[in-house]
């Protein structure tokens, strides 16, 4: 990197850093309930909540995203664009000045990241490492699309529950996936997703994601519920664990279904082009 490069990087780091007494980290939950018997009400509730708003097909909005992780702890802005199912497009932009420092784009399977600081092109597979080192998840894909967008499907049938616990304000439906468990957590009052708990098949919390701060939209003359503040935690399992890797986002700003387009992403020109699958963590990571 140039001396410019240098300067604008430590500038960088200097204005995030000042923005650290108001970091955002992921709030626990306590899951905890009276086991109850399967009732016909609540298999109703399940099969609709587990729908995810099937309306929503695209979004358009602006968020504050945190990220933590052992090594790393950083608070971008994001513009964030995803067309449900099929690709998104992150532009982060970090510091009060707002600077752009990257433009992500993921299909179902390439990543294409424009590091602006350093004007590098990288690209590579859309697999978990490297979310993992652009956005601090390793979570594939399809649950990180859907968590950005606050509508994670459930695609698990009502023979695959093994057990309802009913909280003071939840139903906490424990169901067997092909990798383990999954407790799917409900509002019964507001008929929402409040929290997603995965776990493998030793039992161990893999995946955790919470979703906050429901707001009433219409959409082709239908109303329903979104989440505006979404949190994720990833655990570390293995026998090297090294910790929590954590994905925060508060949107401020969003429309839904505005264009159904494909979310193309152009090529910069005169970019030195990196093998992402041979890079290591990304700058504003």
């Amino acid at each position: 990197m140039n001396g410019k490069g240098v300067l604008i990087l430590l500038l960088l780091m200097s204005i995030l850093g000042g923005g650290c007494a108001d970091f955002r980290t992921v709030g626990r939950q306590e899951l905890t309930g009276e086991q109850v018997a399967l009732s016909v009400e609540q298999a109703a509730l399940f099969r609709d909540v587990a729908k995810a708003s099937p309306i929503i097909e695209s979004l358009d909005g602006y968020a504050d995203v945190w990220i933590k992780t052992p090594k790393r702890k950083n608070r971008v802005f994001c513009n964030i664009r995803i067309n449900r199912g099929h690709e998104a497009r992150l532009i982060v932009t970090a510091g009060l000045l707002g600077w752009p420092v990257a433009d992500m784009f993921f299909s179902t399977d390439s990543l294409y990241v424009h590091d602006m600081l350093n004007n590098r092109l990288f690209l590579g597979s859309n697999n978990g490492l490297n979310l993992e080192k652009i956005m601090g998840v390793n979570s594939g894909f399809p649950l990180l699309s859907e968590t950005l967008l606050g509508m994670v499907n459930i695609t698990e049938p009502l023979s695959a529950i093994r057990s309802v616990k009913q909280g003071t304000e939840t139903l906490i439906f424990n169901i067997a996936t092909r990798w383990g468990s999954k407790d799917v957590v409900i509002n019964p009052t507001n008929r929402t997703l409040s929290a997603l708990l995965i776990k493998n098949r030793k039992g161990q919390p893999t995946t955790e994601i919470h979703f906050k701060n429901y707001e009433s939209i219409v959409i082709n003359g239908i109303n329903t519920l979104v989440p505006k503040d979404i949190e994720m935690v990833l655990y570390s399992t293995g026998a090297d664990g090294i910790g929590e890797h954590q994905l925060v986002i508060a949107y401020d700003e969003r429309v839904f279904n505005k264009s159904r387009s494909s979310l193309r992403f152009s090529m910069p020109k005169k970019v030195k082009v990196v093998n992402l699958d041979d890079a290591d963590i990304l700058p504003w990571m």
